[in-house]
């Protein structure tokens, strides 16, 4: 039905442009071309210059016929020329699929292949892999090779050029275009593939600018933030970080392995102000011989979106000068687009109060229209007992386009009208949201539910133990129970009955662990225990 707010009133170039964050580093070079946007091992450029080589990359590549809806590949570290890509890729009209270096030949060559990449961009130091993928890939594909010179060790050239000869062909003053609809991909990403093969998750203009606007919202960001890369920027596309930090004209130090002495260096040096990571990134810091260690110029912003971390290490980190957030979100979201949005009150709880507010995933990025708990079958939101498990699930402009090519799996996602994540819990009488297991994860024992979320929670306290999983062993009186793998902290000694008895204070007997295996925890390159591997590990033991 038509209003009189219809009539005469539409839309034009004048009153309307479709969202891009590609604006954000025209603005940045524009407002402040001679701030350093960009630090990596002796390296300085400006957000001049910065904008300048990502306006020659998108020219090189229009030169090379790549446009809208061509897949450009990238295997590369937290380097410069991955936030290049970030920018470069999407100004041409491209896509950019950013690979997973931690992954081996089979699964690269299938990204290759299924997300059709016509450019790839590799770092020498993947050179391995990259020529065991490519081996596999029938179609052509321009291999453009990176030489950084913070880069030492082996690798050969695979591509007939290098980065550095490949920009010099494009023009610094190459007039790019926004997308002519903010729903056009921008990005692909391919989730873990943990069962089959992984599926290629679809970002769009709209969703990048939204999360990346509320990525600096949610963490606070003033002006001129001096954002550490600990984060894979191959992951969820660092969270949209590379297109955040430009919002604010922040500083990017580039950090190709995160280990704890440049972490420090760079902390100290620098005078970062943020960074995100998985808890494998503080326990790095935090376990770092004293020598590594360097007084921090500032307190420290710490996100980290995995598992809640246990008190003693949010007590830790605390004395150590870092404030932790904890985030929550899936490749689905673009990243973390939960938050637990911490009320100062709560810093006066008891310890015991304090460690479950902070163990509470939370609630929606204000850049999230919906998150909720609801019942998977009737699609009603559970009761806000902070009991009742459901499934988690979104709704909003953050949430993905769909999977690449695979409509079956999309629809299955979307079904009723909202982001299914595949992972349950509860609502708590505030609207808080908080994590319990992946339905895959939930361990079934003689009829009762026993969430390994609630196990690891208990191990985790126990002073000897550095990491722990906890999945379903295979049982033939139980059907199956309770297995934790345990790996123990240097110098730290326990038993199996030790850790048995130890829960058994404090669990329901039944949730308990028959069988505790000493072992080290497998882990994904973004520092997520690989759980799928512990249940294999424990059908075969």
């Amino acid at each position: 039905m038509e209003t009189i707010y219809d009539r005469d009133l539409d839309r034009n170039p004048a009153n309307f442009q479709p969202l891009t964050p590609l604006g954000f580093l025209e603005r940045a070079a524009t407002v402040f071309p001679e701030r350093t946007a960009i630090v990596h091992g002796a390296l300085r450029r400006t957000y001049a210059e910065f904008y300048a080589r990502a306006r020659r990359l998108a020219s090189a590549l229009a030169k090379h016929g790549i446009g809208r809806g061509d897949t450009v590949a990238a295997m590369l570290a937290n380097t410069p020329a991955m936030l290049e890509a970030h920018y470069g890729v999407p100004m041409a009209g491209g896509v950019l699929n950013t690979l997973n270096t931690r992954l081996d030949a089979g699964i690269i060559a299938f990204s290759l292949k299924h997300g059709e990449a016509k450019v790839l961009v590799t770092d020498r130091e993947f050179s391995r892999t990259i020529k065991a993928a490519l081996a596999q890939v029938e179609h052509e594909i321009l291999v453009i090779d990176y030489d950084d010179p913070e880069y030492s060790g082996e690798g050969e050239r695979l591509g007939a050029v290098e980065y550095e000869d490949f920009l010099a062909e494009g023009d610094p003053d190459y007039a790019w275009s926004p997308p002519g609809d903010e729903w056009d991909a921008i990005t692909l990403n391919y989730t873990s593939g943990t069962t089959g093969d992984p599926k290629g998750v679809v970002y769009h203009h709209r969703g990048a600018y939204l999360l990346a606007t509320g990525n600096i919202v949610t963490c606070s960001m003033g002006k001129h933030p001096v954002y550490l890369w600990t984060l894979p920027m191959f992951h969820c596309n660092g969270w949209c970080f590379p297109w955040s930090i430009s919002v604010v004209a922040g500083t990017h130090v580039c950090l190709r392995q995160v280990r704890a002495k440049p972490m420090y260096d760079a902390i100290a040096d620098h005078g970062v102000t943020h960074l995100c990571g998985a808890p494998i990134v503080m326990a790095a810091l935090l376990n770092a011989p004293q020598a590594e260690k360097r007084p921090l110029p500032r307190e420290v912003q710490f996100f980290t979106a995995a598992a809640p971390p246990p008190e003693s290490v949010l007590a830790a980190m605390r004395e150590a000068g870092f404030a932790v957030t904890h985030l929550y979100g899936l490749t689905e979201t673009y990243g973390p687009s939960v938050v637990n949005d911490w009320h100062a009150e709560w810093d006066a709880l008891e310890p015991a109060a304090y460690a479950q507010k902070k163990a509470r995933q939370g609630v929606r990025y204000a850049a999230l229209e919906g998150l909720a708990v609801r019942d998977p079958e009737t699609m009603t939101p559970v009761p806000a007992d902070g009991a009742t498990m459901g499934e988690v699930m979104m709704r909003g402009n953050v949430v993905m386009k769909g999977y690449l090519k695979n409509p079956g799996a999309t629809a299955k996602a979307f079904a009723g009208g909202w982001f299914r994540s595949g992972d349950l819990g509860v609502t708590h009488p505030d609207g808080y949201v908080q994590l319990k297991d992946r339905s895959k994860d939930i361990i079934i024992s003689g009829g009762e539910n026993i969430s390994s979320i609630e196990v690891e929670d208990v191990l985790y306290a126990h002073p000897a133990i550095a990491a722990c999983g906890v999945v379903a062993k295979p049982d033939e009186k139980w059907g199956e129970t309770p297995c934790a793998f345990v790996e123990l902290k240097p110098g730290m000694e326990a038993t199996a009955d030790e850790i048995v008895a130890f829960c058994r204070e404090r669990l329901a007997h039944y949730k308990c662990p028959r069988h505790v295996v000493f072992a080290e925890i497998p882990k994904t390159s973004t520092g997520k225990i690989q759980k799928f591997r512990l249940r294999e590990m424990a059908r075969e033991g």
